[in-house]
C-alpha cells in the first residue's frame, strides 16, 4: 500500500506516494475507493468479475493538481452513476490528459460504508519530491517519505 488516511477535523483525507506522478494518481484513486468501501479490493469481492476500459480526463492548463481532482471526480462518477467500480488503474499523463487503463467491477458488488460527496481543493497537493527531500509523516499513521518520487494529498468531503 502506498496511500494512507490523512487525519482531518471533519472530513477524510488521503496521502499517497509513488515513484512518478501517474503512480501517485493511481494510488490516490485506490485510496478513494478504500475510503468508500473498505474491503473493495478485487480479492475481497464476492463476485470478482472484472472488465477493462479506457478512462480519460483533461488536465486543465497542464495543472496536475486540478487533473488529480478531475481524475478522482471521474472515479466517483463512474462508480456512482455508471456502475463501474474501479479496482485497478494504469495511468499515463500526456498531451494535456490523464489516460487510464482501468479494471472495474459492477458497483453492485461493493458495499459502500462512506459516501464521498466531493473532492475538495482544501490542502490539495500533487508534487514531485526531489532526491533526498523528506516529506514529514503525520503521526501516528502516515510515514515520512524521502524522495525522489511524487506525493498526492487530497481531502474528501464526506
Amino acid at each position: 500500500m502506498s496511500w494512507w488516511l490523512l487525519p482531518t477535523t471533519a472530513d477524510v483525507g488521503i496521502r499517497a506516494f509513488s515513484a512518478d506522478a501517474a503512480g501517485a494518481l493511481a494510488e490516490a484513486a485506490l485510496g478513494l475507493q478504500a475510503v468508500q468501501a473498505p474491503g473493495s479490493t478485487l480479492a475481497d469481492l464476492s463476485d470478482p468479475m472484472v472488465s477493462t476500459a479506457e478512462w480519460e480526463v483533461e488536465v486543465p492548463n497542464g495543472d496536475l493538481e486540478r487533473g488529480l481532482v478531475r481524475w478522482l471526480e471521474e472515479v466517483l462518477y463512474k462508480g456512482g452513476s455508471e456502475g463501474q467500480w474501479l479496482v485497478d488503474a494504469s495511468i499515463s499523463i500526456a498531451d494535456g490528459a490523464i489516460r487510464a487503463r482501468v479494471s472495474w467491477t459492477d458497483s453492485k458488488n461493493v458495499d459502500l460504508v462512506i459516501e464521498v460527496k466531493a473532492i475538495t481543493l482544501h490542502e490539495l497537493v500533487l508534487r514531485e519530491v526531489t532526491l533526498g527531500e523528506v516529506v514529514v509523516g503525520v503521526e501516528p499513521e502516515i510515514p515520512s517519505f524521502e524522495g525522489p518520487g511524487w506525493m498526492a494529498q487530497v481531502i474528501l468531503d464526506v
